[in-house]
């Protein structure tokens, strides 16, 4: 059987840029000595101080506890500082310490290079264009994740769980659970 192309649609040719971006932005970053998930982290953080470990895990996929040896790691290197969290005390917000701030610079500019490099030959108004697609593109799905989650929890709550309890003896019997209330058994 021949092998079937990936074809080229929305959805690949966005995963395919954003790698392209990466790669351009790892090789422009060498000399700054971070790894691709370090330089993440700190582009992320310079935009959501305050934010808890858990959200910023949420946004660089990976999963919180990857995310809390790293930030033990940026921690020890003097770049961020972890502050307790006044509605969670279970929980901490995440800082940049100021002396991080010249290296964030340097991450910035790097990051305009490579998107002037990506963007070469695109007219401002494209760019713009481009811009507010990928916007527009981000709400829906950040709306589509949410309306998810409503219906899940809805249907959640729709399957209420009862427990009977019966005595033991000869008429004991044993009880399934089952969602709606339903017995088995």
């Amino acid at each position: 059987m021949k092998a079937q192309k990936l074809e080229a649609g929305t959805g690949f040719l966005l995963n395919e840029v954003a790698r392209l971006l990466r790669r351009d932005f790892d090789r422009r970053a060498q000399h700054l000595g971070l790894t691709q998930t370090q330089w993440r982290t700190l582009a992320y953080l310079s935009v959501n101080e305050g934010i808890n470990q858990v959200a910023l895990a949420d946004m660089l996929e990976i999963q919180p506890i990857s995310l809390a040896r790293l930030i033990d790691r940026l921690q020890a290197a003097g770049w961020v500082e972890r502050r307790p969290d006044p509605n969670d005390r279970r929980a901490f917000q995440l800082y940049l310490v100021p002396e991080t701030q010249p290296l964030i610079e340097q991450i910035r500019t790097i990051g305009a290079e490579t998107r002037e490099v990506a963007l070469m030959g695109v007219s401002k108004a494209a760019q713009k264009q481009l811009t507010d697609i990928l916007q527009s593109m981000k709400i829906n799905l950040l709306n589509q994740t949410t309306l998810d989650q409503t219906n899940i929890d809805q249907k959640k709550q729709n399957q209420k769980i009862t427990l009977s309890i019966q005595p033991a003896g000869k008429d004991a019997r044993s009880v399934n659970i089952s969602p709606k209330g339903k017995k088995n058994g």
